[in-house]
């Protein structure tokens, strides 16, 4: 269950990442990376 939590936030992080090509917030930027950095330790158990 933590794998595809993890894939799925990574996921939703990498989507907004795509996003960053419009013009963007800071804010966003820091959810895109929290969102990307969650994900990745809950799929890879690090």
């Amino acid at each position: 269950m933590r794998r595809l939590l993890g894939l799925m936030l990574f996921c939703i992080g990498a989507g907004m990442a795509i996003k960053v090509l419009i013009p963007t917030t800071l804010a966003l930027l820091f959810m895109i990376v929290g969102l990307m950095a969650v994900g990745y330790h809950l799929f890879c158990r690090c």
